[in-house]
Order: structure tokens, then C-alpha cells, then sequence
């Protein structure tokens, strides 16, 4: 027995040993059909997890055994398999697979489908093209990336919100943005202001929420037929959000933990200022707001040498002023700062505008960590955004996690939940409207105080803030709040705590039908605040305190039954029925205080007068509502061949907030998608790789907001106050009338479009779109004899139609040395028609306005938002008229001046990359598109930037024009009189207006990837180093130069206005360094 077991034992050391010469190292080289290395492809050991990836030079190595086979798989390439026998190298040459044309999208409540299957257009944006980047903001990060996706920011404060608009404008008063699902979830994007954003556009897009370093894949639904089944929601667009937290897919062989740390620079890009003029008008120096003094070189006959204020020279020349708290008409101000009466204050252009402005700094941190089993994975993340903004008193510091998995419980059953928390706080000081005199309502305006500063204002070297605590300038008025007291003294912030989560259960009822239920969940609670200390110009003189605390969520179900089932050899059925319920509430309380009694103490108790209605808007601060949404959708695709597809969908929906009568609506879809090269092989070769053609028609609603239909009564709890000091609370009817017949407005699409790949190298996606929105529902004025002054009715069409163009082009496939050079791009032109309005209403006013500048309206006939506004007063034959000073008069009637509405936009995406080497940029321009600037008004009216054909200060004009009775107009006017009382301070909306078009390098990078083989021996197994940067050049090319302005901003908010600019800010530009690693 003992000779046995000896025996036995050699036997299995020889076999061992024998298996063990089995194992050797096999490498080898994978190109594509051209004999271009690939990078990046999958080398698996068939039948177990273990497998490589080959290097930026198509190289490999992996130990194996002879005798296993290898499987070669890449997208776009066909799967190749070899066995492995008596050599050491295996090359392999792949070949280009048509079939990866079947590629598969996520579409609407989630299901996948092939794109080929697809009558409708489908953008979908990959990680790589969103992670890493210096903006915050989501929507900030897809902008120039999506063909029909207008993106505009508010401001360039870090953290401000933004304007998302698909297709054009489809409604006059409702909402235009579209709706964000997160992994399968509604999630509420909203931006919700505390106020209007004539008073202060701070407040974020909720969007904000979402990391762009966790998000695994974005898909854009653009048509009404590819969104029939979210309903109303739907109506103007979806993005598709799928995290990286939603671990779908494969599990790696081995937990896999990635890392990516990013540091960006931001600056605030400037005008150019001029820097031979200082303040003061007609040439005579004065501590003025404006910049029409005399030259700092003393050219123009010394002329700072007539100044009241001039006492000297320096030694170097130039002229030296008496101190402007000289001449301070309060002398209480400067109690302290008497020792600067006596200095000598230089006659020279400062730099006080920049020096105000800081480099702002981005900190980006992301941890993913994955892994699991055959039947079990999971994905957990964490991320860090940390904001610093060029703007002093603006951040954003944002933390994110999130863990989500799926498990399959047994052969039919399978679980799977994504869990995220949130947490964002911004920080910012107020940005109210300005129109170039500092605010110009209630609130503080950082960027309406400070862009226009004369030349020879030291801005910097001024105290700010008189010793009891009041805003203190140059000016003799003290009429201008100094931008260094608003941001030590005014302040705005905003806090979310937000939890988004599902969790799903999925039943395979047999192989070719499925039943899953899925529960969402959307909340979060916003804290909010806005403070100011009293003495301020702007704003409530003693001071203002506005906090409030606002939770929305939403709560959303979905029982869905799929079926795949091949009813014969040609024929495929996939069907789709859902039932969806919707709940929202959001409810909001606070309180706003006034009457600052102690300086400096930011709290409730330390004010003398509280109050539920906001100051600013004169609306309450406390609000609540719930809609309540019930759905049924159904969704079925008939497919013959793989060649052609017919879709048919419907979707209805009963919603709260519409009386029972009104309150549902079915919206029907269809879509027909042909392939030819599919049906007719013979066109399939080497010119025309694939083809596909397209229609499809969708329909959706837009439903009013909660309360339309009713009359509302606002309690208000502090009313009055009777002789004895009891508080008296009082009910106060709404003066819109309530509109119990009000229905959904209805909105409808035609799309046509193709999908084409040629010569293997260019693929091209064309759309084309006409939407309808009719019952559009419309404010309309009512007799005071009703006791209301307006009520809300279904009366008006609008319509849009435009061209969407995605395309992508090989121009070098690769090379023996791996240079690959890829052009992708987009364009987009679209025009949004106001068709029809209300009899007896010429226009409606799409945002709040500024009395006396131009705004935004839907005029009937015209495209919608033009600009109205006053212009030139002009006589019959259609001459300027002058009057009797010499300066153009004003016509008052509102008249159209612009279009904010670009004519067509377009993008260009080059990549270029050599072996572990890429570059990469994102470069868009935007062609017309008016913009009413008061920015640029100010700064060229007010003289401290030169136009780029300057007014010569030194000289005296006569302006084109006749007289009232057609005589030439022979009055000669000074510069002061051009620049400022005609451009600036004249009245005449039509001059402010400037032509859009804009030249940008949105993007670009320079990356190199550590290839692989290097990495053999670390614990790493892949690294990556990328430098980037965005908003890198712009240029304005109808604006005057030297302004650097920035037309991607839009002082109206997030809604329904465009191309306004009441003092917007300077913009960011940012770059920085990437590093990214996994082991």
C-alpha cells in the first residue's frame, strides 16, 4: 500500500510538471483590416476570467496553456478565436464588422434597443466626453457636444444656473427645459428662485447635483417620438443619465478601483480697457462715474491742469489730485480715514478692475471602486468638487456617493439598486440686474458695480466701509455701492442635502417575456440665504435677512411588462406596457427681516421687522403644492428582416392639475425605420457601408402648473397691527382668475431623417423636424370690472422646424506607426415661429422687464423671443431725427429691434492621436443671433473701453440726421455727448443691440496613456496624464473687440428669455491637469 501512495504521488508530480511546461507566454501583435495596430483590444483565455488588453502599439502578452483557445473581441471589429499551439506568437489581423452598426441605446422608461431599430434621432455622449472636465455643471459640459441643444449659461459665477433648450421654444409660458432621468429615475432639475432675476440671478439649476466624473453614459432624446412614453414631461426633450453607480454590465474578473484627481485654473476674462482717459465728462476731470476726462499723458493741452481737484505735479510727470474724500458730501463717512485728505492721489490709470477679480481654483476628486461575481456586482463612488470662483465670495463645494449593484436571486429573478447621496453648497454674492448705474431694483449687483470703474479710480487702495459700517466710494454722493463692501457685507448661499435612489425586481416570466417593477425616489431639501448689512446704496438701507427651506420630491413608480418574441424566421415583436404614478410636492417656508439694530450679526433675532412676503417680488415666501400623475403607456416595434422596423407607441396621462374634465390626454406615437443596404445586399460595398432612413411622429402636452384653474387665497399672517400691538392676519385673493376649463396645451412632431456609413471611415446622422405647439396657454387681460386683472386661456400656436446634423470622420484610420486622425462635429439651425395669439393681443412678454430697455416677446408672425424695444425717431423717408441739441430723439413705441435666435450653430471635434498620445478639441460657432448688451453699452458709452473705431474725445461731432422739419442737422455735440448721452444715456434700445456670431475653442486636451507593458510590473493597471482647458478663446466677431464679450450668457434666467444682458459679468476661462489611474 505504502509503494502505491509513493507511486501515485510521482505520477501526479510528473503530471504537474508536465502541465506545468504546458504554460507559456504567448504575445503577438492585432491590427485591423489595414494593418493599423489596435489598441486596446480584449485577449481572453476562453472558458475562465482571465484576459489582458493589448497596448497602444496593438502588442500583447498573456500566459496561457497550449491547447486553449484565445478570443480577440473589439468594437467595430468582428471576434476572432485562436488556438494555441507550439508557437509563442499570434498575430491577428481583425476585420471591420458591419454588424457593430447594430448598436444598442438606451431609450425611453429604460429600454434598450439597436439604434438600427430606431425611427428617430439618438445622441448619446460617453464618459470620456463628460468626466474630468473644469465646469461643474453637467449642462455647461455638454455644450457644443449635441447637435439641437441650445445650453447658455446665467452668469459666469461658478455654481450659477444654466438654460437647457432642445429644439427650440415650445411654449410661451410653461416650462421649455427638459427632463433628466438618473439611472431610470425623474429627476427634478429645477432652478428655484428665491426671487425674480431682475433682483438677483444667483440661485442654481439642480442639475448642479450631478457629478459628471460618476455619470457612465448620457443619451439625449431630442423628437417627440423617442419621449411619447415619458408624457408630458417629455415634451421638450429628455437626457438620459446613466452612472457609473448603476453597474450594469459584466463584472471585471477582479475588484477594479479607479482613481481621478484634477486641479484647473480660473480666470475672469476681461475687457480691454483703455488706458488713456480718466473720469469725468467734456473732457474736464471729475470723480464721476464715467470716463470722459482729460488724457493721462497731458496731450490735450494739460488739460487735468484745469481740475478743481488738480493740486501738483509728480516727479515723474504726471498730475496729482487732491484725495477724493476731499469731496464727500457727507463727511460722517471718512471718520477714521482723515489722514488720507492730505495725500497725494496720482492722476494715472489703475488697474483696479482686475485686481478685484482673483484665479480661481478647481479641485476635482473621483474614487470608483467595482467588482463582484457571476451572478453579483456592485459599483461604489465617491466625489469631491471643489469651486473656487474668480468673483471673491463665490464656491462650490459638492460631495457625492453612491453605491448600486444587481444581483440575479435565481434563474428568473433578478434585483438590482442605485443609491446616491448629495451634498452641494454654493456661495455667491448677489447679482442683481444693472443697467449701468449700479442695481438697478433691490438687490446687490457684484458686476453692475464694478466692470465700468473709470480708469482713474485705485479702486484698491480705497477703504470700502465707513468706521459704523456704511458702504463708502469715491463718488461725492456716495451713490455707488463699492464692490469690495458688497462683498464683505452682502452675501447669498444655497445648501442641498438631496437622496436619488431605485431599486427594481425583475421576474422572467419565460424566455421571451419579462415583468420588473421599479421604485424611484428624487428628494432634497434647499436652504437658502440672503443677507445684507445695513448702510448699504443697494438694496434695503438697514439691512435685509431672507432665509426659507424648500424640500421637493418626487416619488416614482413603474410596472412594466416586455416581451422579445421572433414570431417566425423574418419576424420580431418587441413590446413595451408600463403603468407609471408620479407624485411631486414641494413645500417651502421662511421668513425675510429688515432693520438691521446690531452691524454685522447676520441673524433673524438682531432685526426689528419680520415678514412672510418677499421684499423684492412682493410675493409670499411660504408656498406648497403636490401633483399627482397617473399613466399608461405601451410601446411595440414589428421588425422584418433586420431591414425594416415599425414602431407604434401611446402614452396617457391623467394630471392633477387640470380639472376632471381636462385633466387627460393620449398622445400617440409612430416611426418607420428602413435599411436598405439590409434589403438589398447589392448596395452594400465598399463606397456604402450601411444606410438607413427614418420617420417618425410623436405628440406630448405641456399641463399648466398647480392652481391655474382656481382662484387662490394667500393668508397673510402679519397683516396689521391694531392700537394694542396684536398682530391681525388678513386673506388676500390672487388677481389672476381662475380658469376651470383651462386644458393641456398639445404638441406635436414630424421627423425625417438618415443614418449612413460611407467608405468605412464617415458616418453621417440627418434630421429633420417640424413642431407644433397648439392651446397654447396665454395670459389674458381682463376688464377691472371682473375684480382680476388676467386669467389664463388655450389661445395660440407655435411652430418650429429645423436641421440636426451629427457626423464623424476616419480621415486617418491608423497607420504601421498608430497615428489615428478622427473629425467628428454637429449642426444645428432651427427657427421657432410664433404662429397665432390671442385676438386683441399683439404680444406677450416672455420674462420679467426693465422699464425703458428692450425685452424679450412672442410678437404673432415673428420669431419667437424677438427683442422689442424703442429706436430712432424717424421721419417718412426714413431719417434719424435730431433735436434742437444736437441729439437723436427717441420713438417710444415698442418696435422689434433683434432676433435673439441664432441662424444656425455648428461644432468641430478633431482627435489626433499617436500610440499612447492624444489630442483633442471642441471648437463651435454660433452664427447670428442678436444680443441686447448693456454690457458693451456701458463700458464704450460710459468711455472705459474704446470701440474699435474710437470716438476722438478731443473732437466735436454733428450727427447724421434731420431736424423735426427735414432740415440736415448742423448742431455739433462733444464726445461726452456721443459716447454717453446718445449711446449709453440716450434712451435708444436699437443701439444696444449687437449681432451674436461667435468664434470659440470650447474645449481641448492633450493626453498620454502609460501603455500597459510598462505597467506590468506596479500595481497599476492602467494611468493616464491630460492637460485641459475650456472657454479657452472666444471672439465675439460683430461686438467691439475690446470688450472680450461673451455671448454664451443670458442675464433672463433659466425660462424663456434670451440674449438679454443687464451686466452679465465676465466669463471664466479654466485649464488644469488630469490624472487618472486604476489597479
Amino acid at each position: 500500500m505504502k509503494k502505491k501512495c509513493i507511486w501515485l504521488f510521482m505520477l501526479f508530480l510528473t503530471g504537474m510538471t508536465w502541465a506545468y511546461a504546458q504554460q507559456k507566454e504567448v504575445n503577438g501583435t492585432v491590427t485591423d483590416q489595414y494593418g493599423t495596430p489596435l489598441p486596446g483590444v480584449n485577449i481572453l483565455i476562453k472558458g475562465t476570467t482571465n484576459g489582458i488588453q493589448s497596448d497602444f502599439d496593438g502588442n500583447y502578452f498573456i500566459e496561457a496553456t497550449t491547447g486553449q483557445t484565445l478570443i480577440f473581441s473589439f468594437i467595430g471589429q468582428q471576434t476572432e478565436e485562436r488556438i494555441i499551439g507550439a508557437s509563442n506568437t499570434i498575430n491577428v489581423q481583425m476585420v471591420d464588422d458591419t454588424q457593430a452598426l447594430q448598436e444598442v441605446v438606451v431609450t425611453a422608461q429604460g429600454i434598450v434597443r439597436e439604434k438600427r431599430s430606431l425611427g428617430y434621432a439618438v445622441t448619446t455622449v460617453d464618459s470620456d466626453a463628460v468626466e474630468a472636465r473644469a465646469e461643474a455643471d453637467l449642462g455647461r459640459v455638454l455644450s457644443g457636444k449635441v447637435a439641437g441643444v441650445n445650453i447658455t449659461a446665467n452668469n459666469g459665477l461658478s455654481g450659477s444656473g444654466t438654460n437647457i433648450i432642445i429644439r427650440g421654444f415650445s411654449s410661451a409660458t410653461q416650462s421649455n427645459q427638459p427632463l433628466f432621468i438618473v439611472d431610470g429615475v425623474p429627476f427634478n432639475s429645477d432652478t428655484n428662485t428665491q426671487s425674480n432675476f431682475l433682483d438677483g440671478n444667483t440661485e442654481s439649476s439642480r442639475f448642479l447635483d450631478i457629478d459628471p466624473n460618476s455619470i457612465q453614459s448620457v443619451s439625449v432624446l431630442k423628437g417627440l417620438s423617442a419621449t411619447v412614453l415619458y408624457g408630458n414631461r417629455g415634451r421638450n426633450g429628455v437626457i438620459l443619465i446613466t452612472t457609473k453607480g448603476s453597474a450594469s454590465g459584466d463584472a471585471p474578473s477582479k475588484t477594479e478601483v479607479s482613481i481621478t484627481q484634477s486641479v484647473f485654473l480660473s480666470n475672469a476674462v476681461l475687457p480691454k480697457y483703455q488706458d488713456n482717459y480718466g473720469g469725468g465728462f467734456h473732457q474736464g476731470f471729475g470723480y464721476f462715474f464715467s470716463n470722459y476726462g482729460p488724457r493721462f499723458d497731458r496731450t490735450d493741452n494739460d488739460g487735468i491742469a484745469n481740475a478743481g481737484q488738480y493740486i501738483g505735479d509728480a516727479a515723474d510727470g504726471s498730475a496729482i489730485l487732491s484725495h477724493p474724500f476731499n469731496f464727500i458730501a457727507d463727511q460722517t463717512l471718512i471718520a477714521g480715514y482723515e489722514d488720507l485728505l492730505n495725500d497725494p492721489y496720482p492722476y494715472k490709470p489703475y488697474n483696479g478692475v482686475k485686481e478685484f477679480f482673483r484665479t480661481g481654483y478647481v479641485y476635482s476628486t473621483s474614487v470608483n471602486i467595482r467588482g463582484g461575481s457571476e451572478k453579483i456586482n456592485f459599483n461604489a463612488n465617491y466625489g469631491r468638487t471643489e469651486d473656487i470662483g474668480f468673483t471673491p465670495g463665490n464656491n462650490l463645494i459638492r460631495n457625492n456617493f453612491s453605491l448600486g449593484g444587481n444581483a440575479q436571486l435565481s434563474n428568473k429573478i433578478t434585483a438590482s439598486g442605485v443609491f446616491n447621496f448629495i451634498r452641494t453648497g454654493f456661495k455667491s454674492p448677489p447679482n442683481a440686474v444693472s443697467t449701468g448705474s449700479g442695481a438697478a431694483f433691490n438687490g446687490g449687483a457684484i458686476f453692475g458695480d464694478i466692470l465700468y470703474t473709470p480708469r482713474s479710480v485705485d479702486l484698491s487702495n480705497l477703504p470700502y466701509q465707513s468706521a459704523d459700517g456704511r458702504s463708502l466710494y469715491y463718488r461725492s454722493g456716495n451713490d455707488i455701492q463699492n464692490p469690495y463692501w458688497t462683498i464683505a457685507n452682502a452675501k447669498t448661499s444655497q445648501n442641498t442635502d438631496r437622496f436619488l435612489g431605485n431599486m427594481s425586481l425583475s421576474y422572467a416570466l419565460n424566455d421571451w417575456m419579462n415583468l420588473s417593477y421599479k421604485i424611484g425616489i428624487d428628494t432634497y431639501t434647499e436652504t437658502n440665504f440672503y443677507g445684507q448689512n445695513k448702510g448699504g446704496v443697494d438694496g434695503p438701507a438697514l439691512g435685509i435677512l431672507r432665509t426659507s427651506n424648500a424640500k421637493n420630491s418626487i416619488f416614482n413608480h413603474d410596472l412594466i411588462l416586455s416581451a422579445d418574441k421572433d414570431l417566425s424566421q423574418d419576424f420580431n415583436l418587441k413590446t413595451t406596457f408600463g403603468v407609471n404614478t408620479r407624485r411631486d410636492t414641494y413645500a417651502q417656508d421662511g421668513i425675510e427681516s429688515q432693520g438691521q439694530l446690531v452691524f454685522g450679526v447676520l441673524e433673524h433675532f438682531n432685526f426689528t421687522t419680520p415678514s412672510a412676503i418677499n421684499s423684492f417680488s412682493g410675493t409670499p415666501i411660504n408656498r406648497d403644492f403636490e401633483e399627482n400623475l397617473v399613466g399608461v403607456y405601451l410601446d411595440a416595434t414589428l421588425g422584418y428582416k433586420d431591414f425594416i422596423y415599425l414602431n407604434a407607441v401611446a402614452r396617457k396621462d391623467w394630471s392633477s392639475t387640470l380639472e376632471t374634465k381636462n385633466n387627460s390626454l393620449l398622445y400617440p406615437g409612430a416611426s418607420i425605420s428602413f435599411i436598405p443596404t439590409e434589403a438589398f445586399k447589392e448596395l452594400q460595398g465598399d463606397a456604402l457601408n450601411y444606410l438607413k432612413l427614418r420617420v417618425g411622429y410623436g405628440s406630448s402636452a405641456g399641463f399648466p402648473t398647480p392652481f391655474n384653474t382656481r382662484d387662490v387665497l394667500t393668508l397673510g399672517a402679519r397683516n396689521l397691527v391694531d392700537l394694542n400691538g396684536n398682530v391681525i392676519s388678513g386673506n388676500t385673493v390672487s388677481n389672476t382668475l381662475g380658469n376651470r376649463n383651462l386644458k393641456p396645451e398639445s404638441v406635436s412632431e414630424l421627423e425625417l431623417g438618415l443614418d449612413v456609413r460611407l467608405f468605412n471611415r464617415l458616418n453621417l446622422n440627418v434630421s429633420l423636424y417640424d413642431k407644433t405647439t397648439t392651446d397654447l396657454i396665454t395670459q389674458q387681460t381682463l376688464d377691472s370690472s371682473t375684480g382680476f386683472t388676467d386669467t389664463f386661456v388655450n389661445i395660440g400656436e407655435i411652430k418650429s422646424q429645423g436641421v440636426e446634423v451629427d457626423y464623424d470622420l476616419d480621415i486617418i484610420k491608423g497607420s504601421a506607426n498608430g497615428f489615428k486622425f478622427n473629425l467628428a462635429g454637429n449642426f444645428t439651425t432651427n427657427e421657432t415661429i410664433v404662429a397665432d395669439l390671442a385676438e386683441g393681443t399683439d404680444n406677450i412678454l416672455l420674462t420679467f422687464a426693465v422699464s425703458g430697455e428692450a425685452a424679450n416677446y412672442a410678437v404673432q408672425g415673428r420669431p419667437f423671443g424677438v427683442f422689442l424695444g424703442s429706436t430712432f425717431l424717424k421721419d417718412d423717408n426714413g431719417n434719424r431725427i435730431v433735436g434742437g441739441n444736437g441729439r437723436y430723439l427717441v420713438d417710444n413705441t415698442i418696435s422689434e429691434i433683434g432676433d435673439p435666435n441664432p441662424d444656425w450653430t455648428t461644432a468641430l471635434i478633431p482627435t489626433i492621436s499617436y500610440k499612447g498620445i492624444t489630442f483633442s478639441a471642441n471648437m463651435s460657432y454660433r452664427h447670428g443671433g442678436d444680443i441686447y448688451s448693456l454690457t458693451a453699452a456701458s463700458l464704450i458709452g460710459r468711455g472705459t473701453v474704446d470701440a474699435d473705431n474710437p470716438i476722438d474725445r478731443e473732437a466735436n461731432y454733428i450727427l447724421p440726421g434731420v431736424f423735426a422739419d427735414g432740415t440736415p442737422n448742423n448742431v455739433a455735440i462733444s464726445a461726452t455727448e456721443v459716447g454717453f448721452n446718445t449711446f449709453f444715456g440716450g434712451d435708444i434700445n436699437e443701439l444696444s443691440v449687437f449681432d451674436g456670431s461667435t468664434i470659440r475653442l470650447q474645449e481641448a486636451s492633450l493626453g498620454y496613456s502609460i501603455p500597459k507593458k510598462m505597467l506590468q510590473k506596479t500595481p497599476f493597471g492602467s494611468m493616464s496624464f491630460t492637460l485641459s482647458g475650456q472657454n479657452l478663446w472666444f471672439k465675439a466677431i460683430n461686438f467691439p473687440s475690446n470688450l472680450n464679450y461673451d455671448t454664451n450668457s443670458s442675464s433672463a434666467g433659466v425660462g424663456n428669455g434670451q440674449g438679454i444682458d443687464y451686466i452679465t459679468g465676465p466669463s471664466a476661462r479654466r485649464y488644469g491637469f488630469t490624472l487618472r489611474a486604476s489597479f
